[in-house]
């Protein structure tokens, strides 16, 4: 199981990225833009899973490039990645932290310091 501090460990490893409270919540960003944080379902989003069963357990919100990327992670890993209403038309996913493995999550969060980074960090990070 993934927890928050294992969220921190690898994305303070990312350039310049930092960890922030927002409303009560962890939050990481990059340049003063957000792309990762703490999202607990709230009774309303709880509401809208009618009959099924909302994932119990740490979620995190992760940013994407776009509309596009979001399905098609989305697509890769439905067992960790889901979305909710609240979320349709905003480029970002959420990620259930009880079912994701390291290797999707790194991932995820590299995706999402990448769409989040100014030019000049995400150009010597893909460099390097």
């Amino acid at each position: 199981m993934v927890t928050f501090d294992d969220v921190a460990g690898m994305v303070l490893g990312l350039p310049e990225a930092a960890e922030v409270e927002h409303r009560g919540h962890r939050t990481w960003s990059v340049a003063g833009k957000g792309f990762a944080w703490e999202r607990p379902l709230s009774k309303a989003d709880i509401k809208r899973f009618g009959d099924a069963l909302p994932p119990d357990g740490p979620i995190l919100a992760v940013k994407v490039d776009d509309l596009g990327e979001k399905e098609a992670v989305l697509a890769a890993n439905p067992q960790a990645f889901f979305t909710i209403p609240h979320f349709d038309g905003y480029p970002a996913v959420l990620i259930h932290l009880n079912s994701v493995t390291e290797s999707a999550l790194r991932e995820a969060l590299v995706d999402g310091w990448l769409a989040s980074a100014p030019p000049r960090l995400t150009t010597a990070f893909l460099e390097r």
